[in-house]
């Protein structure tokens, strides 16, 4: 448990994969949890099984690239928990495409969730931090952020999202809130598996060959980030903040 159980976390992307395992994770460690989704089943059955295993928790259906929808969501999140003090940036989506073949509401739709959506929830949550004189804000990016091919507008938002966390790290340091990244490699989710489907492979095909290009001979799991997430977030953790930690079973520049 956390040493302070009543604190409260909201995870966005919470409805399956990465976000659905940090969520879990976060209840296990103590944490009040706020599950966001655009998909309102997905968050209220991660929510309930939370509730089903002694924690607190809500699932909270919402578009994070809509200001009134985030301010709305937040505000409920701390009427019912109260005052959020720890945020997961998690939601996003790819429209993958070599450049050529992109179009504009690719390039906007993946940019509108990955960084519209994590300056608006972080804004509407920073506030809850500032207030308290305590903070941890964990934003995921992605090895995508160092280049890959029909990806220009996942990697830009990945990219993007480093350099959001850094500053961040500068403006809310004084408050006592840390930001970090997370930049997790190859992860065995509903988001990779539509990858080896659009590129015609089997999943388990597509996923032994990313194993045998990493060093640790395996693809990652939600779990390995939702480890990960849980130290950023933990009082432990209060001396590190403004980096970026490459989760991808090997080094990475």
């Amino acid at each position: 448990m956390t040493d302070s159980p009543s604190r409260v976390a909201v995870v966005t992307g919470a409805g399956r994969g990465i976000g659905a395992a940090v969520a879990a994770r976060l209840a296990d460690d103590g944490f009040a949890v706020a599950l966001l989704d655009l998909d309102e089943a997905g968050v209220k059955q991660g929510a309930e099984a939370i509730v089903a295993k002694g924690g607190k928790a809500v699932g909270v259906a919402l578009d994070v690239s809509d200001a009134e929808q985030v301010e709305a969501a937040v505000t409920r999140v701390a009427d019912e928990l109260g005052p959020p003090v720890v945020l997961v940036n998690n939601a996003g989506i790819t429209r993958d495409n070599l450049i050529f073949k992109m179009t504009e509401q690719d390039w906007d739709s993946v940019l509108g969730v990955h960084l519209k959506g994590s300056f608006l929830m972080t804004r509407a949550v920073q506030k809850y931090m500032t207030q308290e004189k305590y903070g941890r804000i964990v934003n995921l990016s992605s090895t995508s952020a160092l280049g890959n091919r029909g990806q220009v507008n996942y990697s830009a938002a990945k990219a993007g999202m480093q350099g959001f966390t850094k500053t961040l790290a500068i403006e809310l340091g004084k408050f006592n809130v840390t930001a970090n990244a997370i930049a997790p490699g190859f992860i065995a989710t509903d988001m990779t598996a539509a990858t080896a489907e659009r590129l015609g492979m089997g999943f388990e095909d597509f996923k032994a060959a990313a194993a045998s290009q990493i060093p640790v001979q395996r693809v990652g799991t939600p779990d390995d980030i939702a480890h990960l997430a849980s130290f950023l977030v933990s009082e432990g953790a209060g001396f590190i903040s403004g980096q970026v930690i490459y989760a991808a079973g090997g080094p990475k520049d």
